[in-house]
């Protein structure tokens, strides 16, 4: 067997560790950490998992980590349950609707449906938030958290190139 042959589709591979990953990553951008009097960034960094995952291929299991982090998020950054739940499976559900449009695309306009499934995303807790509260968030604050979102894409864009690369049926 060569090692440089493609991999095969474990779903704790394709699932199991990106989920681990985003996890970690928003525990360490949730710390209280300042640089020169500024917070980290609050990224979602479960985004690009979410959009990759409905591009990806249909599938029980991706819906159902997309409300686990979902419910995660909830948690460590306070919201209501099932607040982050109901904002990555909107955009997850409007992707995946999307495929067969997806498919084949380029990177630029994958980066632009990208971007449109994160406003989805964003928009809709704004939205929610907004009716929460009865107060609107600062449009600044959401204009830096959507910026740093979409800076994530590379990520969600070497998720589908990895399983491209080892689903026999691209190739």
């Amino acid at each position: 067997m060569s090692s440089g042959g493609a991999r095969p589709l474990a779903p704790w591979r394709w699932l199991g560790v990106p989920m681990l990953q985003v996890m970690a990553l928003s525990l360490l951008f949730a710390l209280p950490m300042r640089f020169w009097g500024l917070g980290l960034p609050e990224p979602v960094f479960a985004l690009p998992v979410a959009f990759a995952w409905a591009v990806i291929r249909p599938s029980m299991l991706g819906p159902l980590a997309v409300l686990t982090l979902g419910v995660f998020l909830d948690f460590l950054w306070g919201t209501p349950t099932g607040f982050w739940a109901v904002c990555l499976l909107l955009p997850y559900g409007l992707v995946l609707g999307g495929r067969s449009w997806l498919a084949g695309q380029s990177r630029v306009i994958m980066w632009l449906w990208y971007g449109a499934a994160t406003a989805l995303a964003l928009g809709a807790g704004y939205l929610f938030t907004m009716l929460d509260t009865q107060n609107a968030p600062n449009w600044i604050s959401v204009g830096w958290q959507f910026l740093a979102t979409i800076i994530l894409y590379p990520f969600a864009d070497r998720l589908i190139e990895r399983f491209e690369d080892a689903d026999v049926r691209f190739r």
